[in-house]
């Protein structure tokens, strides 16, 4: 039977190093693929079209919002943000575990259009662990950190609609919790029923 990939969004607070999580998993084992989102802001430094982000003016965002390209889209902080389908549904069906890095507006609308996805929260183990590792980062202000702290009270009021919340105190161990989590999905009953019907079928012959 092959298998087909999952629909992952890890989500999390500011600074609990959920990207880094992500960059880990993709290094390490070669059963995931990172979905690239679409945005309207500009690109950073070092930053490539096509690699970090598919960048697009607000015009051509709302265009593929009219097509229905995207299988969900956000505004944070004055932009947009989406991801394509295309890319999505091909990765799937080549057997790949899709990743979306995604905000948790976004991850609960991904999970309202495909209940079958499987949403993670990256945490922290503790309010001020948070804050000294937004403070260390020393890339932002003392009033950006504040924000991020702010928003990070709001956020965790969606923590519980998540599958799973993953503690990052340990990287290294942070990811092998991520990634054996993932896997063991892929042999849940509510993933195997294509195969538990099957086999049902195929044992009538013994009745």
């Amino acid at each position: 039977m092959k298998r087909k990939g999952l629909l992952l969004v890890i989500s999390g607070f500011a600074g609990t190093g959920k990207g880094t999580i992500v960059q880990e998993l993709l290094k390490k084992y070669d059963n995931y693929a990172l979905s690239v989102s679409a945005t309207t802001r500009d690109p950073r430094p070092g930053e490539e079209n096509g690699i970090h982000y598919f960048f697009k003016s607000r015009e051509e965002f709302q265009q593929m919002i009219r097509e229905n390209a995207l299988v969900e889209y956000a505004e944070y902080v004055g932009n947009f943000y989406g991801t394509p389908r295309a890319y999505v549904q091909e990765q799937m069906d080549a057997g790949k575990d899709v990743i979306l890095e995604i905000e948790i507006q976004g991850a609960l609308k991904i999970k309202e259009q495909f209940p079958e996805a499987l949403l993670i929260f990256v945490a922290p183990p503790d309010a001020r662990t948070l804050e000294a590792r937004l403070t260390g980062r020393g890339t932002e202000t003392a009033e950006v950190i504040k924000k991020r702290l702010s928003r990070a009270v709001e956020e965790s009021e969606f923590m519980s609609r998540y599958d799973y919340v993953i503690v990052n105190d340990d990287l290294d161990i942070c990811v092998e919790q991520t990634h054996h989590l993932i896997q063991s999905e892929h042999f849940s009953t509510l993933r195997s029923r294509e195969f538990i019907e099957t086999l049902q079928k195929d044992l009538k012959i013994f009745e």
